[in-house]
């Protein structure tokens, strides 16, 4: 649910979403800069993520994580995703 989410975010940052169970990353797009400005936009909004090899940004929300909870995340992470590149 989550993975399938995050790819239907409509973002001219996002390169692909790839993951396995709820470890995912999202790849950001050269153009859009680095992971780690976005990772801190989601920080201000209340979201934990961690920038791997500078382009991709690491979700590892809770095994016990609700429907709710990633639903709730979600809005957050589309506006950081929809909106101009963190700088």
């Amino acid at each position: 649910y989550f993975m399938e989410r995050l790819r239907a975010i409509d973002s001219p940052h996002v390169k692909e979403v790839r993951g396995r169970g709820l470890l995912i990353g999202v790849e950001i797009r050269r153009e859009s800069g680095v992971a780690r400005p976005f990772c801190e936009a989601l920080q201000a909004k209340g979201i934990l993520a961690k920038e791997t090899h500078e382009s991709v940004i690491r979700f590892a929300p809770p095994l016990v994580i609700t429907r709710e909870e990633i639903d709730w995340a979600l809005e957050r992470i589309e506006a950081v995703l929809t909106t101009e590149a963190p700088v």
